[in-house]
């Protein structure tokens, strides 16, 4: 924030995304955690208004808590920029690419970085044809925290039937074996591995509901895989052009080492909810929740 003190800070939340609870979610628990930091809070239900609300509130930052399309793909970001109001979390391209998925992997695999294969597909032509070998998973390419997963399964005889509501495009990749395990950067550091037990696929429910799964931090994985889990992280952080927090997830197939760890994919906008594992993994740093929202906000900017 280049000096300037922070007195107010509007909180953006909900918005239409398929994410809009998680979001509602994450930006009830930051305005909180802001107040208890000493910031004046007001927050917005993003909207086709928002641009008039944001000049009415008049803020010295904006703590971006919004997820999915519109929040995080670097819409909201670009109408950040054209007010001048400084935010949290990473700018218009990071945001943008990060939330294409292919795009992202495409920049994962120029710098050396392990992803699965995938490709785009019309979901017509996925319902009606295995278009890569199974087991695969077929996945909107611009959506997060597991919105519309499908995993067709070794040797399954018919194409997976998408939902209606799926877009017209997505992705499918290679299915990937093992433990899921994610790390979560915030600016040029690497937090930690984090281990991720569910009974079954790490789905919605798994990430939100009370219960849903069990996070072991930290990893009780081998120092290499831990040390390469920490590189890839922060090497895809910056690869992206990530700014402030972002979260990078993994799976890895201890069968094979090294060889079986693999990108996911990177989260601009990590959840900031009660069961949620950059703040988690915050805390196990010493880093109360209060302090971390509070470093994203003095961390704001425009030009990001």
């Amino acid at each position: 924030m280049s000096g300037k003190t922070v007195s107010k800070v509007v909180v953006l939340l909900g918005g239409p995304s398929a994410e809009r609870e998680v979001s509602l979610s994450s930006g009830r628990e930051c305005s909180a955690a802001l107040r208890t930091a000493g910031y004046d809070v007001v927050e917005i239900d993003a909207g086709p208004d928002l641009a008039e609300r944001l000049r009415a509130e008049a803020p010295d930052v904006v703590f971006n808590a919004l997820h999915g399309r519109w929040g995080e793909d670097g819409c909201v970001q670009g109408l950040l920029e054209w007010l001048q109001i400084p935010y949290t979390h990473s700018g218009v391209l990071a945001s943008s690419l990060a939330m294409d998925k292919e795009r992202a992997k495409d920049a994962f695999r120029m710098a050396g970085l392990p992803v699965v294969d995938s490709v785009l597909a019309s979901a017509d032509d996925v319902r009606s044809r295995h278009v890569m070998e199974p087991p695969y998973v077929v996945k909107p390419y611009n959506e997060g925290s597991s919105v519309g997963i499908y995993i067709v399964q070794d040797g399954a005889n018919s194409p997976p039937k998408l939902a209606p509501t799926m877009p017209k495009t997505v992705m499918v990749e290679t299915y990937a074996p093992g433990r899921e395990m994610t790390t979560s950067v915030m600016g040029d550091t690497a937090l930690g591995v984090t281990d991720i037990l569910t009974d079954g696929w790490y789905d919605y429910d798994a990430k939100y509901a009370e219960g849903g799964s069990r996070h072991v931090f930290p990893a009780d994985i081998p120092a290499d895989i831990e040390a390469a889990c920490l590189d890839y992280a922060l090497r895809a952080h910056k690869v992206l052009g990530c700014r402030g927090v972002s979260r990078t997830d993994f799976r890895w197939d201890e069968t094979r080492g090294l060889d079986g760890l693999i990108i996911l994919e990177t989260n601009t906008q990590p959840g900031m909810t009660p069961t949620s594992l950059s703040p988690e993994q915050a805390v196990h740093k010493g880093i109360s929740f209060s302090k971390f929202c509070a470093w994203m906000v003095e961390d704001a900017s425009c030009d990001r």
